[in-house]
């Protein structure tokens, strides 16, 4: 996707968008290991929300506790719409996935700029990520969804980079950038890495490295907590 397609018309769904290459139907579950394989992020979520419940005194704690929540939810969202792969179940997928992004984007905010803003930035950002979603669901329009997904991966390295010494979380940052960028690979070779042993699809394997994004991010934050 080109900042052209950005400016330029409308960009609606594309129907193979839910297509697969693992549909196996196992102990009655459709779509069995692409529902599963969301687990990782219930895990990472539970734990990353207790760990931030623990630290009253974190002054982004309402932001992390957004994070942690968006993750946990998104195992939730992300395994609804693997159950039956269409348009109105992958809104709830993308909805609980904007929670932890706009989170994320107010704790960078909070880290690295100015603690008062990333706290005020949180709910504005949440209903920005919110709407992005909505104005596809009504309007047929991805734009606004493409741009809250791709924007923060742009701009939060440089954020980071330029503003190194005001946080100890770089290294996890960029961990976190790093991983959920390399699931990017199995995503689009799906039916490849299926067909490599028709054990695991490249789509099931996306998520587990994506889980591990925020769970690069939970180690930084856990080490700050009890280093």
């Amino acid at each position: 996707m080109t900042l052209t397609d950005l400016l330029g018309s409308p960009i609606t769904q594309d129907p193979a968008y839910h297509l697969f290459a693992d549909g196996r139907t196992l102990l009655a579950i459709p779509n069995f290991w692409n529902v599963m394989s969301n687990l990782p992020f219930l895990i990472v979520g539970a734990i990353g929300f207790q760990v931030a419940l623990e630290k009253k005194q974190e002054p982004l704690r309402t932001a992390w506790l957004a994070f942690f929540a968006g993750v946990f939810l998104t195992a939730f969202g992300s395994g609804y719409y693997h159950l039956t792969p269409d348009n109105y179940s992958l809104a709830w997928d993308r909805l609980t996935m904007t929670i932890g992004l706009m989170s994320f984007v107010a704790i960078v905010i909070g880290e690295y700029l100015s603690v008062e803003w990333g706290k005020r930035l949180l709910v504005p950002l949440l209903i920005i990520g919110a709407g992005s979603v909505l104005y596809w669901v009504y309007m047929g329009d991805l734009r606004p969804y493409a741009i809250v997904q791709f924007l923060p991966i742009l701009v939060i390295p440089v954020i980071v980079i330029v503003r190194r010494s005001h946080s100890d979380l770089g290294p996890y940052i960029a961990g976190m950038i790093a991983l959920y960028v390399a699931a990017k690979v199995p995503e689009h070779y799906d039916a490849q890495f299926f067909a490599a042993g028709n054990l695991f699809s490249g789509h099931s394997l996306k998520h587990v490295l994506s889980a591990l994004a925020p769970a690069c991010l939970l180690a930084g934050f856990w080490k700050r907590q009890h280093g």
